[in-house]
């Protein structure tokens, strides 16, 4: 039991890692630069790297909830 738990959580780092990681490249995209003011760089990395982890913590945090669901569904018909 003790190391289902211990898998859960090493899955849960490793997929916010890699959607915080597909976030940052797919964020490169965007030229935020024009958005943003001038002489301001450290600011502009900054929001850059917060908006990564956001949109990349709520996108793992939906695969990991489809994936444990998906994992509980046989147990409806137990």
């Amino acid at each position: 039991m003790m190391a289902n738990f211990g898998q859960d959580a090493l899955f849960s780092i490793l997929s916010h890692l890699v959607f915080i990681g597909l976030s940052f490249w797919a964020l490169q995209a965007i030229r935020l630069d024009q958005l943003l003011k001038a002489n301001r760089v450290v600011q502009a990395r900054l929001l850059f790297i917060l908006l990564s982890i956001a949109i990349g913590s709520a996108v793992s945090n939906f695969f990991l909830d489809y994936f444990m669901w998906s994992r509980q569904l046989p147990l409806l018909f137990q």
